[in-house]
């Protein structure tokens, strides 16, 4: 069985903490991260400035940020599946 590999093409702030993707299949997200921004990785993120600096990364293909933080591009193009467990999990982190 194959998995398809997603890749992330494109970034876009278009407002406080949420991003515009784009991804090598053509799918588009717009993704609100505010339910997510919790623990040591990604609570630092919760500063607008710093969530802003979000970049593509090329050779991975995902979304980083300048303390490593990232995310999957899988879980990312089926964000809407994992949402609810990602929230769920912020609150324990």
């Amino acid at each position: 069985m194959q998995h398809p590999i997603h890749k992330v093409t494109s970034v876009k702030v278009v407002s406080p903490y949420q991003l515009n993707i784009r991804f090598s299949d053509n799918e588009k997200k717009l993704i609100d991260f505010r339910p997510v921004l919790s623990g040591e990785m990604y609570a630092p993120l919760r500063d607008v400035t710093f969530f802003n600096q979000v970049t593509l990364d090329k050779e991975v293909h995902t979304i980083v940020w300048p303390n490593c933080a990232d995310f999957d591009p899988t879980l990312l193009h089926n964000w809407d599946e994992y949402k609810d467990e990602l929230t769920q999990r912020a609150r324990e982190w």
